[in-house]
C-alpha cells in the first residue's frame, strides 16, 4: 500500500501514527504542496486536492480518519479499533469531532502562525487569531474536561481516537496554541509524545 502524504500535514501524521503503532507496512510517497506538478499529480488522485491518499492496489482512499480505520480493519491482531460496536462507535464519534470542531480550530493558528509566513503572504491576522482563540477554546474545554480521571480518550487504552486528536496537536510549538491550561489535555498529551509511533513521526520544521 502506498500513501501519499507530507510529514508536515497533522491529517497524514494521524496515519502514520497508527500505521507505525500497528506496524502496517506502507510505502510512503511525498508530496510537495507547492510544487504545480505535484498539486496536479494529486487532483488525479483525491478531487480535493488533499493529503493523504492511500493507493491499495489501484483502490484509492481520501480522508485521514477513514484511512486510518481501512488499515486497522487490514491489520490483524490490532487492537486500536476493537470489534465491539459500542467501542468502535465512541472511537468514531471523537475521530469525527477532531475533524469537524478541534482540528478546524487548531488550523486558524497553523494557517496565520505558519502558512502564511511559509508561502510569504504576510504577517499574522490578530482578529483571525483571536477567533481562533474563542474557537480552540470551546473545544480544547469539551475534550479536557472529558479526559479528567482518563488514560486516554475510550475506554482504557490507546484508539485511534487517540491518534486522530493528538495529531494537530504537533503544531502547538510552531503555531503557539494556547493550550497550556488545560491541565488534562496535557497529561494526555505528553502520554501520546511517549509513544513510538509520536517519535519517529517528529517533522523537521521549516524556519519560520
Amino acid at each position: 500500500m502506498r500513501l501519499y502524504q507530507h510529514p508536515l500535514s497533522s491529517n497524514c501524521r494521524r496515519v502514520m501514527l497508527a500505521a507505525i503503532h500497528m506496524g502496517t507496512p506502507l510505502e510512503l510517497a511525498e508530496v510537495d504542496l507547492l510544487h504545480a506538478d505535484d498539486r496536479r499529480r494529486l487532483t488525479e488522485l483525491n478531487p480535493n486536492s488533499k493529503i493523504p491518499v492511500l493507493d491499495d492496489g489501484g483502490f484509492l482512499l481520501w480522508e485521514s480518519c477513514a484511512v486510518m480505520q481501512y488499515l486497522a480493519e487490514r491489520t490483524l491482531g490490532q487492537t486500536l479499533y476493537p470489534d465491539d460496536i459500542c467501542v468502535r462507535a465512541d472511537i468514531n464519534r471523537w475521530m469525527l469531532w477532531s475533524c469537524q470542531h478541534f482540528a478546524p480550530a487548531v488550523s486558524i493558528f497553523v494557517w496565520e502562525k505558519i502558512w502564511k509566513r511559509v508561502i510569504g503572504v504576510g504577517d499574522p491576522d490578530p482578529v483571525e487569531l483571536a477567533r481562533g482563540a474563542t474557537e480552540l477554546a470551546q473545544y480544547a474545554e469539551v475534550l479536557d474536561d472529558h479526559l479528567s480521571g482518563r488514560q486516554w480518550v475510550v475506554g482504557k487504552g490507546l484508539t485511534l481516537a487517540d491518534f486522530a486528536l493528538a495529531a494537530p496537536l504537533m503544531y502547538t510549538g510552531p503555531a503557539a496554541l494556547p493550550l497550556g491550561d488545560y491541565v488534562h489535555l496535557q497529561a494526555w498529551y505528553a502520554r501520546v509524545r511517549e509513544l513510538d509511533a509520536w517519535k519517529q513521526t517528529e517533522p523537521v520544521w521549516p524556519a519560520l
